[in-house]
């Protein structure tokens, strides 16, 4: 996904990213799309970084735990939703201020959040690694031959490594995209790796407990394993600003999408309109906010689902994207292209559509389980098909 991303990112550093590739190699009916189900997932996606903040902030509050109260459980679902509210609020009004402000603060909190991480993994260095006893863990589990648990992980990977494509909606605000983007991407992606490696490393070497290894225990308990109650409330507020840098991260691209829609006239011009100080689409920002505090009121699994049954198709139609502008725009100008030529460009896609496959196989496993969660995506499908049937005499008058 990041050598895809890279290489269309410098071909059309254009803001609408995604929707303007897909856009522009297969057609209008496919660019809808394509930002209609990326909007529909990124409001699942956006609604489980609030519903995680809540499970992080209980860490301090346990009275905001899941069956605290028992008795007044409705009471505590709607103090719980109000928290995310909040969170949602909070996060709008960064937003509000601007690209650069969003950037600011994320850089700031992703300092305090690999910092965090660093100091745990430094501690359970210094009170010794028992990284081999991890690996018999690991050959145990695989040797089990249960093939549910390594789809079901590999939808959790899906999830965790997915929005490599997301920064490119708002391309046209980047200084040298053509320069910065390949070289963001590439750092980016040897950091996230060592930061999943790492600290599973440690926390699976100290526990393998599925009443710890959950959403709403999770790295705060860990941690204290490891190094005290100190180091669980440090990576407990490294867990509240992730997920505060997230999802101001995750409004910023999601809101540039109905913009570009809105100028291209699928969608109302009333979303066109942009600040004329800051370049920020406001309308856009309330909506998807209000929206995303609705869905916050869902459990983080629902959320999961709905994001990657939405998002994988999306990853097909990108993918598609840079094979047909490769064959049609050859020799066009890119500062940056998957290497390896066509053998390159046959390796990363093949891998990708299998992996998607296997993703879209974990997630359907259980379907009967979850038929709320089709019935949004079902819906988000056919209304993605019916703006364009009704919104096409307007876009080609």
């Amino acid at each position: 996904m990041a050598l895809m991303v890279a290489e269309l990112s410098t071909l059309m550093p254009e803001e609408g990213g995604y929707y303007v590739w897909v856009r522009e190699a297969m057609g209008p009916f496919w660019g809808v799309q394509e930002a209609w189900w990326t909007m529909g997932y990124s409001i699942g996606l956006m609604a489980s970084f609030p519903v995680l903040f809540v499970s992080y902030i209980s860490f301090f509050i346990p009275a905001l735990a899941p069956g605290s109260s028992t008795t007044h459980a409705s009471v505590l679902a709607f103090i719980r939703w109000a928290v995310a509210a909040a969170f949602i609020l909070s996060a709008m009004a960064v937003n509000l201020r601007g690209a650069r402000d969003v950037g600011r603060s994320s850089k700031i909190g992703a300092g305090f959040i690999l910092s965090a991480f660093a100091l745990m993994v430094a501690t359970w260095l210094v009170r010794g690694p028992a990284a081999h006893e991890v690996v018999g863990i690991v050959t145990r589990d695989l040797a089990r031959g249960d093939l549910r648990a390594l789809l079901l992980g590999l939808s959790l990977i899906s999830f965790n490594f997915s929005g490599w494509d997301n920064v490119s909606t708002f391309a046209a605000e980047v200084d040298r995209p053509q320069r910065n983007y390949p070289i963001a991407l590439g750092g980016a992606l040897v950091a996230l790796v060592l930061c999943y490696l790492l600290p599973m490393l440690a926390g699976l070497s100290v526990t393998t407990s599925p009443a710890i290894w959950n959403t709403d225990s999770g790295w705060p308990a860990i941690s204290r394993l490891i190094g005290g109650p100190w180091l669980g409330a440090l990576v407990a507020a490294a867990g509240v600003v992730s997920m505060w840098a997230l999802f101001n991260a995750q409004l910023l691209y999601v809101s540039r999408l109905p913009f570009v829609m809105a100028r291209d006239r699928w969608l109302p011009q009333l979303l066109a309109n942009v600040s004329p100080h800051t370049g920020v689409p406001k309308v856009s920002i309330l909506i998807f906010c209000g929206i995303t505090a609705v869905f916050a009121a869902l459990p983080f699994g629902s959320l999961a689902i709905i994001t990657c049954l939405l998002y994988t198709p999306a990853l097909v139609l990108e993918f598609l994207a840079l094979i047909i502008l490769r064959v049609r725009r050859p020799n066009a100008p890119r500062s940056f292209r998957v290497p390896g030529g066509w053998w390159g460009m046959i390796c990363v896609c093949v891998v990708f559509f299998a992996g998607a496959l296997l993703v879209l196989l974990a997630t359907m496993r259980e379907w009967t389980s979850y038929p709320g969660q089709l019935l949004v995506v079902g819906f988000v499908v056919f209304s993605g098909i019916a703006l364009y049937l009704l919104r096409r005499s307007v876009a080609f008058p």
